[in-house]
This record gives C-alpha cells, structure tokens and sequence, in this order.
C-alpha cells in the first residue's frame, strides 16, 4: 500500500496528502506532523519502514470539510486522494487516484471560503520593466488581465487585490519582492509560454482570438493568464464551466 501511496505523493511533494483509507483520510510522514501540528489531532504511528515507525495521523471523512477549511485558512494546499476501486474485489491495494486539489485560491466550497473577503487567485509574469498580471476569482470565474509598469505599481497592485495565491515563474531570482507574499508558489517557465497560453485561453473561451476581450496585445499579460488557466484546471481536475 505504501508504495501505491508514494507513487501519488512524489507528484505532490509541497502539498499535503489526504490518503482515503475506509472511513477515514490518513496522513502520512511528514504530511502528518505537520497536519497533526495544525489541526491539534493525535500523531500515531502505522507499521515500519526501513526500520523506522511510520508517523500517521488522521481524521473521519464524514468531518473532512471542517479541517480543510483550516488548513485553507492557514495558506495550506491539500491533495485528495480517493478510493476509486471495491475493496470487495480488490486483490492487491484498492485503487486510488488524486481527485482534486483544494489550494487557497481555487476552492469552490462555500463551507471553505471566507465571506468576509474575495477569493482570488493571480499570476505574473515580467521583468523588472513591465510585468503581466492576470487575476482569477474561480466562484464567480471573473477573470481579468493588464499589464503594469514598475515594480512599484505591481506591489502596489498586489497590495490593493489582495490574493490568496499569487503564482510566479520558476527561473525568477530568489527573494524578489513578490515572492514574500504569502501564498507566492512557483510554476515551470513553460507555464507561462505565450503561444500555449493564448491557444488554451482561445478554447476555453471559444474564441479564434482574444481581440474581443482587448487583450491580444498584452503578451506577457496572457502568459500570466494561461498560467493561471491551467493551475485551475490542474487543482479541479475538470473542465472549468465558465
């Protein structure tokens, strides 16, 4: 089992793993330190492993929406990982497979989101000239893009919208300024590739081109904007409807 478990997770390193075990989601090495931590539930211990205890945690799945909602709450990303096989006729492990990921800026659920504030998610993409942001509000699907001067005028930007998420290039420096925001994940440079981009963007939307939203131009505007298009994609693992 536990090699069906890793076979999952080492696609998922930075995010934590609810593994769906019967009634319960388990928690597994350092996931569940740092869950148990979180959450203020029990840490155990499951079997070996190298001649080493297995720490564990977990919790009922009937109760799951209460403890992702903190998780969410403290800037946490967590990957779901369902049964999706009959443990009646299973012969080995019970098939499982990563159903959703629920991240800051992605969720849906009203139980998990904070009414008292927009849920939105954004990436960039620039130098230290000229920068392209896209914002996404994946409840309502507001999705809007433009392109600023400045690192001063993007912070303030930042600043002003406030995302749960901001998603920026991989190949970027350390410690620039937008990476200390909270929430700040990077993404592989062809992420943001423009031509992929603006292909992805058309067939979501429908459209031969994007000149009836007034961005065509904004090159390094729908670079940001793919990127973000496709990490929602990638969190729902669904077609986004909007």
């Amino acid at each position: 089992m536990m090699q069906q478990y890793w076979k999952l997770k080492n696609q998922h390193l930075d995010q934590l793993m609810f593994y769906r075990m019967g009634d319960f989601y388990e928690i597994f090495y350092e996931d569940a330190k740092k869950a148990a931590k979180l959450l203020d539930i029990t840490l155990t211990a499951r079997g070996q492993s190298a001649g080493q205890s297995i720490p564990m945690c977990g919790i009922p799945y009937h109760a799951a929406e209460g403890y992702l909602a903190k998780l969410v709450k403290l800037g946490e990303s967590v990957v779901i990982c369902e049964q999706i096989g009959d443990p009646a006729t299973s012969k080995g492990p019970v098939d499982r497979q990563v159903v959703r990921i629920i991240t800051p800026g992605t969720i849906s659920d009203e139980a998990l989101l904070d009414e008292r504030r927009d849920n939105l998610i954004a990436a960039v993409l620039g130098d230290e000239r000229l920068f392209g942001l896209a914002v996404l509000d994946i409840t309502s699907g507001n999705f809007s893009v433009l392109e600023i001067k400045g690192w001063e005028n993007l912070l303030a930007e930042l600043e002003r919208i406030n995302p749960v998420e901001l998603l920026i290039p991989d190949d970027w420096p350390q410690g620039l300024p937008a990476e200390k925001r909270r929430g700040a994940r990077r993404r592989a440079p062809w992420d943001f590739e423009r031509d992929s981009a603006h292909k992805s963007l058309c067939q979501q939307f429908s459209t031969q081109d994007l000149k009836g939203f007034g961005c065509e131009t904004l090159t390094l505007a729908i670079g940001a904007a793919g990127c973000l298009l496709g990490y929602a994609k990638e969190t729902q693992r669904t077609a986004l409807p909007h």
